[in-house]
């Protein structure tokens, strides 16, 4: 299958570099946080503009919590006051919020900002915003296949019928879309354990800019480099324009 692209439905992004940012500039790295807050207001916003029907951002990963403590509790108070001052004009703007990722760990206050963000606007359809807290790829997998084996353990389902289809309806995100798009400022070349499964044909696009210094022309130059690229999901494109 070969598919022209245009405009993406579905960009993820890893918002690198915060911390960099402020130590170029003798600052604490939770300046940088700060500034990289933003960074995220300006995007959202541009998404929403652009016609983005799913924007998602890894905003705290699973490895975060090796971060000096300070840094770490900086970041989770960060993430409350965020959510709560974001969330009516996330409603206002038609943005329905999901949070993926383990939250055993979070505080109460946190808990509660999630679950209030997602309830407040739950039946908004101009974007859906996923957000990824304390997420990795191998995390999501490997509970996946827990879930799969307990099923297995009960007889409600034989070994034989475990396959990619099976998977996918244990890894399907908010929303059940896949990434077409993945931006990563900061100059690194990695995905750093993010949607793992989910981003196996995604096309990748990587800024050198650290994320506090992201404005919207980094995301039209990423969006016009998807849209000259062509997806062949594995297959090969032929004089006549079909996979051969």
């Amino acid at each position: 299958m070969m598919t022209i692209l245009d405009t993406p439905k579905h960009i993820a992004i890893v918002m690198d570099g915060n911390g960099r940012w402020a130590e170029k500039r003798g600052l604490n790295r939770v300046n940088g946080h700060k500034e990289g807050v933003h960074a995220t207001r300006r995007v959202v916003e541009a998404c929403i503009k652009n016609g983005i029907e799913t924007l998602s951002l890894f905003a705290f990963s699973s490895e975060n919590w090796r971060r000096p403590p300070s840094e770490v509790q900086f970041l989770m108070t960060l993430l409350v006051t965020s959510i709560n001052s974001e969330r009516a004009s996330l409603f206002e703007n038609g943005v329905r919020v999901s949070v993926i990722g383990d939250r055993e760990p979070f505080s109460l206050d946190l808990k509660k900002a999630i679950r209030n963000i997602e309830n407040t606007t739950l039946e908004c359809d101009r974007m859906h915003l996923v957000i990824a807290v304390n997420y990795g790829g191998k995390w999501e997998i490997s509970r996946a296949a827990k879930l799969i084996a307990e099923q297995v353990v009960d007889g409600s389902l034989l070994p034989e019928e475990i396959n990619e289809g099976l998977f996918d309806e244990f890894m399907k995100l908010p929303g059940d879309s896949l990434p077409d798009l993945f931006i990563r400022a900061g100059g690194e070349h990695r995905l750093s354990n993010y949607y793992l499964w989910q981003m196996a044909y995604t096309e990748l696009y990587f800024v050198d800019c650290l994320w506090p210094d992201f404005h919207e022309n980094h995301l039209t130059d990423a969006i016009i480099s998807y849209s000259n690229r062509q997806r062949r999901f594995g297959g090969l494109l032929g004089d006549d324009g079909d996979p051969d």
